[in-house]
């Protein structure tokens, strides 16, 4: 493992204890596959990672749960546009997060998540609000060309 996989492990036991909720190895072992993912995964490739790291089978149903224990616990974010899921970026920063949003490439599939100020989002809310539409979720998720697969069609 390396020293900021290492890092974020450990971040994530101190985050647990001082919430009260237990990091079982499966839980664990879960994040790590996600850690270790250079895309987002859906639950079957969860699944499919998990049992060649680990040589050990975890059942869908498993994966399912674990993710929303994750994403709780602000571990791990489910992008809804791809129905994939992501660990967060900012386990190990101290300072107060923003709302994620995610910059999705649509030819490697790599994302990048990025802070929104509250603000922005707060008035986007309000203005969403005026046409009598009420949002459910705040998480911004926009799809375009990563710097780098972008600069293969140049």
């Amino acid at each position: 493992m390396s020293a900021d996989i290492d890092q974020i492990i450990r971040k994530t036991e101190e985050i647990c204890i001082s919430t009260g909720v237990k990091l079982t190895p499966k839980r664990k072992h879960t994040l790590l596959v996600l850690l270790t993912a250079s895309v987002p995964l859906s639950a079957y490739e969860i699944a499919e990672q998990y049992k060649i790291k680990f040589n050990e089978t975890l059942p869908v149903m498993s994966v399912y749960r674990i993710m929303n224990f994750l994403i709780q616990e602000k571990l791990v974010h489910k992008l809804e546009t791809a129905n994939r899921y992501v660990a967060c970026a900012h386990i190990t920063c101290d300072h107060p997060h923003e709302i994620p949003q995610f910059l999705i490439c649509d030819r490697c599939h790599t994302v990048k998540e990025v802070g929104i100020k509250k603000r922005i989002i707060s008035e986007l809310k309000h203005s969403i609000e005026h046409t009598g539409f009420t949002l459910s979720s705040h998480q911004l998720e926009l799809h375009g060309l990563c710097e780098q697969c972008r600069g293969h069609t140049l």
